[in-house]
């Protein structure tokens, strides 16, 4: 158990099995993308750890940008999704992957996506870290998941709890 502020968290992926899932999503991701040079969308703050290691074991041809999104006040989401950095003008005829941290909701990549039609890309498909199916609310499509979880607050690789939290290792949810 770790405690981050005011809060305690447990283990719930440890850093092997992420780096191990890792490993396997980028194998495929490279497979898929053979040829043609994706644009790898990262939205921070969250999914730059993931990113990072997705992106250092591909083995193609490809390019990284990113984005700033805020939706997040503590552990809740606040319903409201604020774009902080605006979108890069090399978009349109491309294929995009967007990497995400965690599809929660999904209303922050359900306000994101038509943002990001509007640049006219040739294909759009999202890797995430984490999903939790039981809290989606938005028909968000996941192309690369690493895990799918519980609906419970976690931090860690990248994940925050109040800006607290991201550079662990592992992952780890809220100690009811």
């Amino acid at each position: 158990m770790i405690q981050i502020k005011d809060k305690q968290f447990v283990p719930l992926i440890d850093e092997q099995q992420l780096l191990q899932r890792i490993e396997q999503l980028s194998q495929i991701i490279s497979n898929d993308y053979l040829d043609k040079n994706p644009l790898f969308i990262v939205i921070l703050n969250g999914a730059f750890l993931f990113a990072a290691e997705v992106f250092k074991r591909l083995d193609i041809d490809c390019e990284i940008t990113f984005t700033r999104l805020a939706s997040y006040i503590k552990t809740s989401s606040s319903g409201k999704v604020t774009m902080l950095m605006e979108l890069p003008d090399n978009v349109t005829g491309r294929h995009v992957v967007i990497v995400e941290d965690i599809v929660d909701t999904g209303r922050t990549l359900a306000e994101f996506l038509p943002h990001l039609q509007l640049k006219k890309p040739a294909s759009i498909c999202i890797a995430s870290l984490l999903t939790k199916p039981s809290a989606l609310k938005e028909n968000i499509n996941v192309d690369y998941l690493g895990f799918a979880i519980e609906d419970k607050f976690v931090v860690g690789f990248g994940l925050d709890y109040d800006e607290a939290g991201r550079n662990l290792r592992a992952i780890y949810q809220l100690k009811e």
